[in-house]
């Protein structure tokens, strides 16, 4: 079962909606939670042990540095002045081992699980490269659902207790809740506890506007889903999948369709799960905003995947940017370079460990590091040149702020991430840079004349429907864009024009959705990772 499927629009949710409200206020807790761990054992069965082990030792993680902090509190109480600060650094040394630990533990499961074949065909590759006979045995485990997203969240955790940020939760049903709640328990967003356990765990009753709000947001997701990305899959899978020779015109064709379908499918599926969690009175951090009005790579990055973006800043770049031997090279190299490329290099090393590990949570593959890598440039070179940037501009007389310069960016933004999902798609990094190669040197609108374009399995019409769907979201985005509301502001509309603008919305997916005779249905992208 996936967000955007019938049964869970329609069976699913609704069955937990009736039980859960009529249900008293303490029965809901373990009603939500008993929904959350049927939801996530139809996906994994058995699977579901990794999810209790990993609450199990966050909530043991917590407790233990909540013990710490309270023998702490009572030795600085009877401790001289002289001696506190030599006592409070032999208590948070050990803060930081207990830490440590709890993330060495949940990220050593996921790099078990996950990344094992991986590492284990790589070397054997290396061994055989350099003339050994040696080889390690593959070892390929059962990966569950989201555990990519549930393992960060259980960082977070424990490192916002061991930051003192927020403090240990003692409610196991709780934090239970927490971790697991089932709208995001699949593609996430990434939450915070400070940011949702609170909500989840008060079960308030579903309002009126709560159920219309969240409601009007699933469909819109379901839109996007159903007649964009789904209708653009055999396309993509033509383009990508099918080893055909297509010309470069074709190659850039299926590089902008996939582009397309990523980001309807993903931010799609996040309107429906943050539409899902509304429904229960809880508000989900938004992953997206407006990703395609960002003027560059590190715009893009901070409207896109939001809560995985501001997870590597947080818990990556922030602590190596502020560890000890960063800050010697920037003092060094603030001497030698300058004030402002000092900074960069440092910034430049965690950076460089953002972007691999951000390429290497997609997915076990050298194509994944290889998508981390070509962002981690992007960003970097658009650091470096940035001051001749603002030299040169006045000197061309080119306003730096105007439209038309700030279309330019926009667009030239938008075709370096084509390019950079086109490697992000591709069967292997091998496959990425053959068809990038033949994008470039064999460049042609031929295709587009012959009719070749129709053999990607859309025909006219497909193309027309998909098109349509885009101008629908662009236009929703450019509102929002602009600082508007667009659900309160329809909501302020008279009864007439609101309903009819849902009925239209509800046809145009039930209409042109891609479903139904002969539909193979699309598993969720992001659920892979």
């Amino acid at each position: 079962m996936s967000y955007c499927d019938i049964g869970y629009l329609l069976v699913f949710v609704p069955a937990v909606l009736v039980v859960y409200n009529i249900a008293p206020v303490k029965v809901r807790r373990f009603v939500l939670l008993a929904f959350s761990y049927v939801f996530f054992w139809k996906m994994s069965r058995t699977l579901i042990f990794w999810l209790l082990f990993t609450t199990v030792f966050m909530y043991l993680f917590g407790l233990w540095l909540a013990r710490i902090n309270s023998r702490k509190r009572e030795a600085l109480k009877s401790c001289e002045k002289t001696e506190k600060k030599a006592l409070k650094e032999k208590y948070n040394k050990k803060k930081r081992r207990i830490a440590v630990l709890a993330a060495a533990l949940f990220i050593g499961v996921l790099l078990v699980l996950k990344y094992s074949a991986f590492a284990e065909i790589s070397f054997n590759k290396f061994a055989a490269a350099a003339g050994s006979s040696f080889s390690l045995p593959v070892h390929r485990f059962m990966l569950p659902i989201g555990i990519s997203f549930y393992s960060l969240m259980a960082v977070s955790y424990v490192v916002d207790v061991y930051r003192d940020k927020i403090e240990a939760d003692g409610n196991l049903l709780r934090l239970s809740m927490f971790i697991s709640f089932f709208p995001q328990i699949m593609e996430g967003p990434i939450c915070r506890y400070e940011n949702t356990a609170a909500s989840i765990y008060e079960c308030k009753r579903t309002s009126y506007s709560e159920l219309a709000f969240g409601y009007q947001r699933m469909m819109f997701g379901y839109m996007k889903k159903t007649v964009i990305a789904d209708r653009l899959n055999l396309a993509v899978l033509t383009v990508f999948d099918k080893n055909i020779n297509f010309d470069g015109g074709i190659v850039a064709l299926g590089m902008v369709l996939y582009t397309v379908q990523l980001y309807m499918e993903f931010s799609g599926t996040m309107d429906v799960v943050i539409g899902s969690g509304q429904l229960f009175g809880v508000k989900m951090p938004e992953n997206f905003r407006q990703p395609f009005f960002s003027k560059s790579i590190s715009e893009f990055w901070m409207r896109w995947h939001i809560t995985l973006g501001t997870w590597f800043k947080d818990y990556i770049f922030y602590p190596l940017s502020l560890s000890k031997p960063l800050k010697n090279l920037t003092s060094a190299a603030r001497k030698r370079i300058g004030n402002y490329y000092g900074p960069l290099m440092s910034g430049a090393v965690a950076l460089f460990c953002v972007w691999f590990c951000n390429g290497l949570w997609h997915g076990a593959a050298f194509s994944y590091i290889f998508f981390g890598m070509y962002h981690f440039v992007m960003i970097l070179g658009g650091n470096l040149i940035e001051p001749i940037s603002k030299r040169v501009l006045p000197k061309l007389r080119i306003n730096a702020n105007g439209k038309i310069y700030t279309c330019f960016r926009i667009v030239r933004t938008t075709v370096l991430v084509f390019i950079g999902e086109l490697f992000f798609r591709a069967n292997g990094l091998r496959s990425g840079l053959s068809l990038f190669k033949r994008m470039v040197t064999d460049f042609t609108l031929k295709s587009f004349r012959n009719g070749t374009y129709l053999k990607l399995r859309l025909d006219n019409k497909d193309y027309v429907i998909a098109a349509v769907g885009v101008l629908a979201v662009f236009i929703v985005s450019l509102i929002k864009e602009k600082g508007i509301n667009i659900r309160e502001a329809v909501a302020a509309r008279p009864a007439a024009f609101r309903w009819a603008l849902y009925y239209a919305l509800i046809l145009f997916a039930i209409i042109f959705g891609a479903y139904g005779e002969g539909y193979a249905p699309v598993p969720p992208i992001y659920a892979g990772f």
